[in-house]
């Protein structure tokens, strides 16, 4: 997730059960619940559009957003259910639970690359290949970075950029245990073509000439 945490708006479902639910799909909306936060829970409605290009959109359950609701103040949630119609697969219900400040959370943090004019590899040509355009990070609530940044000052061709070169922010973590690839930063393609010719070339000096003996 980078920038803003996008807005998410429902609206206040004054009738809760079986048959206000149904009611509510009936006019195209899907039913839900806010719960968590030290708050009691509100029943809510979402528009079934909305909801499913959000869906579609991939990683709803762990996009951060502000919950707006008539009536209420805005709060931050994450969508922590979506119940769906056995055979449509279609959503039919979900569950929005509020966050504190202090509550740890998995999220998708996007990547952005800096000062690519003082990156002596990019100045030879080179190119920056992204291997991951965000990281999934546990962080709290509170301290959500809006985007992680690398910084390409000084990095030459063949360097790998991996997630010990980005600064976190302080309790947050990758969820992969280990010190996975960012970026890489190649050779240009034509300047790896040649390298190959001239290897290639020499192979074919070191080879023999085959003898031939004569009868």
């Amino acid at each position: 997730m980078a920038g803003k945490i996008p807005d998410f708006e429902a609206t206040l479902r004054t009738d809760t059960g079986k048959g206000a639910a149904r009611q509510a799909r009936r006019d195209g909306l899907v039913p839900g619940v806010v719960y968590g936060g030290g708050e009691d829970p509100i029943a809510i409605n979402v528009p079934f559009n909305v909801l499913l290009k959000r869906l579609q959109a991939g990683r709803f359950l762990s996009t951060l957003f502000n919950l707006k609701v008539e009536g209420h103040d805005d709060v931050r949630v994450i969508c922590r259910n979506v119940q769906r119609h056995i055979v449509k697969d279609l959503p039919t219900h979900l569950d929005f639970m509020r966050l504190k400040r202090t509550t740890k959370i998995n999220l998708f943090i996007g990547v952005e690359f800096i000062n690519e004019d003082e990156c002596p590899a990019l100045k030879e040509g080179g190119v920056l290949i992204p291997v991951r355009n965000e990281v999934e990070l546990i962080v709290t609530a509170g301290d959500i970075p809006e985007i992680l940044t690398v910084d390409l000052t000084g990095l030459e061709l063949g360097e790998t950029i991996t997630i010990s070169s980005i600064k976190l922010p302080a309790g947050a973590k990758a969820t992969i245990d280990r010190d996975f690839v960012i970026a890489n930063l190649q050779a240009p393609a034509a300047l790896t073509s040649a390298d190959d010719g001239e290897d290639d070339a020499v192979e074919a000096d070191e080879v023999p000439a085959t003898e031939v003996k004569e009868d």
